[in-house]
């Protein structure tokens, strides 16, 4: 979701391989007696490291329900076997704050893995201190291209923008024809641009002949020029790579402004944010997601109905991402047998066939998800099946 002027320095010196693996003390030792033989259930302190407080905060407070779920259900289901607990780490969006969020949960809180953070760019910059400290650090919305070859502790259940973006467009193709295109995106997030980039080569591979881009910076509110610029281009689809808050503007003004294209957006949009801020602007909005609370799955449909009872409210991608996250964390840690570092890395490694809330999730050789994207569509406040939907 979400290059790197990072001096390894900041890993924490030459302290930082004794935290590696095993560490000498905390949670690599929790629940073990003399020989390796399990005393007790394994105890893991996973640090989670979101977005709370900012203009992208909505992200990481419906990752923070879904963690708190699981971590309550896991923790009933695995009595006696294993005891999870989470250390949260606010960035408020901001690089630094995720680089030092790592070092202190590695170095000081000392846990066995790390869940975020949030935001593609956040993850280019801590996933290579979690990497050099060999700590697994599993990301729950990051999409953008590249994630992984940050090195072999880091994860994903998120999938691709290569993977969710086509998909969507080629829905849409398929059911409206588009010959024309234009794009607008974020011009200073990485993720935004990786999407942005993914919508471009699709566009080309589809043959829509792109009449207008534009871009703009993450905090604008005024969009003004650039969708005057994309009106005068009279495209028959506008795509969006954005994060919520600007993307939603977006919509919102390219409606008032007369824009009669479909619009169609990247992962930033699996929000309810989105329709807060962009109104009735928003229906007929089209995106890609692994999740939808809509689903006529019984797994999904569970979920659902025990989020609602306990926040008051359907839970999003965001949530079901990090429920499913923490849950093969889990999962692997009782596969592993105890809680280190690469053991954990390991099993995490060999993932195959994961039936989550969020689909059936598999890791690739270079522990990308292989997961499959349903497009849904804006109708009514809510995103529905685009399938379901006559038009």
């Amino acid at each position: 979701m979400f290059v790197l002027g990072l001096s390894l320095s900041a890993c924490g010196g030459g302290g930082a391989k004794e935290s590696s693996g095993s560490p000498a003390s905390g949670p690599a030792t929790e629940g073990q007696g003399s020989g390796g033989e399990a005393a007790g259930p394994i105890e893991a302190k996973i640090g989670a490291v979101l977005i709370l407080s900012g203009g992208a905060a909505a992200y990481g407070e419906a990752q923070r329900s879904g963690l708190e779920m699981a971590k309550d259900e896991l923790n009933e289901k695995y009595a006696g076997k294993l005891k999870l607990d989470i250390v949260y780490e606010d960035t408020g969006g901001k690089k630094e704050s995720a680089i030092n969020a790592v070092n202190k949960l590695i170095n000081e809180d000392r846990v066995v893995a790390i869940i975020g953070p949030t935001l593609s760019a956040e993850m280019f910059a801590a996933g290579p201190v979690a990497n050099e400290n060999e700590t697994p650090i599993f990301g729950i919305s990051n999409t953008a291209e590249g994630i992984n070859d940050i090195g072999p502790y880091v994860f994903r259940n998120s999938l691709p923008e290569s993977i969710a973006i086509p998909t969507a467009m080629k829905a849409a193709q398929n059911r409206y024809h588009f010959k024309t295109a234009a794009l607008i995106y974020a011009n200073n997030d990485d993720f935004s641009v990786s999407g942005y980039k993914t919508m471009k080569k699709t566009a080309e591979e589809l043959g829509l002949e792109i009449v207008a881009e534009e871009s703009f910076a993450v905090g604008d509110v005024d969009f003004s020029a650039q969708l005057t610029n994309i009106k005068k281009a009279d495209p028959d689809v506008l795509l969006i790579s954005a994060l919520y808050k600007e993307g939603a503007l977006v919509v919102k003004k390219a409606r008032e402004m007369g824009l009669r294209a479909r619009i169609l957006g990247g992962n930033g949009f699996n929000n309810p944010k989105v329709f807060e801020i962009a109104g009735d602007a928003a229906e007929g909005l089209i995106v890609a997601t692994p999740f939808s609370p809509e689903k006529n799955d019984p797994k999904v449909q569970a979920f659902v109905k025990a989020y609602e009872a306990r926040y008051g409210k359907k839970p999003d991608q965001f949530a079901a991402q990090a429920y499913d996250g923490l849950t093969i964390i889990a999962e692997s840690l009782l596969k592993a047998g105890k809680a280190d570092r690469k053991l954990l890395r390991d099993q995490l490694a060999e993932l195959k066939d994961f039936e989550g809330v969020s689909g059936k999730l598999s890791f690739d050789e270079r522990r990308n998800p292989i997961g499959e994207a349903v497009v849904v569509v804006a109708k009514g406040g809510k995103y529905v099946p685009l399938e379901s939907v006559s038009d």
